[in-house]
C-alpha cells in the first residue's frame, strides 16, 4: 500500500472572478469529500488574486481516479473562463 498524498492546488482567478471560482470549488468540494481515499480536499486561504486548495489521498492510485473523475471534469469546465492561468499542482 502507499503512502498518503499531499496535493496544494493554486487557482488565480481573473480579476473581479474570486467569488464566481469559490462557488465552484465549493460545489466541487461538496462531491470529491465522498470520494474513496480522500481524506482532505478543503479550501485553506481565499485571496483576491488566488485561492488556495488542500487534498490529501489515501494513495496515488485513488488520487488518480479522482483525477479522472467526474467532479474534476465539471470544476474544469466550469473554471475554463475564470482563470488567468492553468491551476497549479503540487504533489508532496
Amino acid at each position: 500500500m502507499s503512502d498518503p498524498v499531499d496535493v496544494t492546488a493554486i487557482f488565480l482567478p481573473i480579476p473581479g472572478e474570486v467569488f464566481r471560482v469559490k462557488l465552484a470549488l465549493d460545489i466541487a468540494i461538496e462531491q470529491v469529500v465522498t470520494e474513496p481515499g480522500c481524506i482532505r480536499y478543503e479550501i485553506t486561504d481565499v485571496a483576491e488574486d488566488r485561492i488556495v486548495l488542500t487534498e490529501r489521498w489515501e494513495s496515488e492510485e485513488l488520487l488518480d481516479n479522482h483525477l479522472q473523475g467526474p467532479a474534476v471534469q465539471d470544476l474544469g469546465e466550469s473554471l475554463s473562463a475564470l482563470l488567468v492561468e492553468p491551476v497549479k499542482v503540487s504533489r508532496s
